[in-house]
């Protein structure tokens, strides 16, 4: 989960009912057939108005039920960046004891996301493609429960007055401050390390394990033992990289900080122990690859970089 949470608010106002074609339609016939009732007297007409207003009445009162007591969650990838599409999960939650819930869409925004049956005490998730545009802190709302159930005569909505609150990302874009970090990093040269990764020189052979990469399988000493055999190669250590955001030779701040935004991306998958200096503090990480500690330092770089400028608590 990312740095999100859910802030519950009042209510804004009543749910929202839009009468569709059919249910004109609808409306229509039975006026005219009160209409045909009063002028004509006849009893039978009577009763078959009562019967399409109970049928209305039905329509309205499960209509009104299936939206009740529905509660709508939103889980939020770890990194989001800006402008670049990301799986956003949405969880539908029936808090009825008894009645399930039917044919109810969460609107979001521009996106429709369909729910055909959640079970009493039960809920149901989907995936759906969302982005978000701007960096820096984003509040993820404006959520609407409609449904159509039962008879498709009224699309009732309800607002959700929840807030998803989540720290975006910027936007990466590749720049030519790559080469130059990486020939900076060359120049100051690379060891190899005791211990496995598949980066340097072969350590020692061992017994293949499932799920290793195939081309590291040591073909002749799997021939002489007749068994698969993997190659363990060690692992490369980088020297350390800092990253002087205010040196960065860009004028356009966004485009700045998204370039750097890529290349401590890149460093990170790489391996590399990166520190980055920016408004006055360094953040550094460990050269622990894919510890917590390494997680929590890219993590903190990113997220400082995703509100830098936009505010005095970003810029702290």
């Amino acid at each position: 989960m990312g740095d999100h949470t859910g802030d519950i608010r009042p209510d804004a106002g009543p749910g929202v009912i839009r009468i569709t074609k059919a249910g004109w339609l609808y409306i229509a016939v039975t006026l005219f057939l009160g209409f045909s009732a009063v002028n004509t007297g006849n009893n039978l007409v009577y009763l078959i108005v009562a019967a399409f207003l109970s049928f209305m009445g039905i329509s309205g009162f499960f209509g009104k039920r299936n939206l009740a007591k529905i509660e709508i969650d939103v889980e939020l990838p770890e990194e989001i960046f800006a402008r670049t599409s990301f799986p956003l999960k949405i969880t539908l939650v029936n808090n009825r004891r008894f009645l399930p819930a039917f044919l109810i869409k969460v609107r979001l925004h521009d996106l429709e996301i369909l729910f055909p049956f959640v079970d009493a005490k039960g809920r149901d998730s989907r995936y759906v493609s969302f982005a978000l545009d701007e960096r820096g802190i984003s509040n993820i709302g404006d959520l609407r429960l409609c449904s159509v159930f039962p008879f498709h005569f009224f699309v009732r909505c309800r607002r959700i007055e929840r807030l998803f609150e989540t720290v975006v990302f910027p936007q990466m874009k590749k720049c030519g401050l790559t080469d130059v970090v990486v020939s900076e990093k060359r120049s100051k040269g690379e060891q190899t390390a005791d211990r496995t990764g598949y980066d340097a020189e072969i350590m020692s052979t061992r017994d293949y394990i499932k799920g290793d990469p195939l081309k590291y399988i040591h073909w002749k000493a799997s021939a002489r033992t007749g068994q698969l055999k993997t190659k363990e190669l060690s692992s490369l250590y980088h020297q350390p990289v800092i990253i002087d955001f205010d040196s960065v030779p860009i004028k356009s701040l966004e485009e700045k900080i998204s370039c750097v935004t890529y290349l401590v991306v890149k460093l990170f998958k790489q391996n590399v122990p990166v520190g980055l200096r920016i408004g006055g503090a360094l953040f550094a990480s460990p050269g622990k690859a894919h510890g917590e500690s390494t997680r929590a330092g890219r993590k903190a770089m990113l997220r400082r970089l995703a509100l830098y400028g936009k505010d005095d608590l970003g810029a702290a």
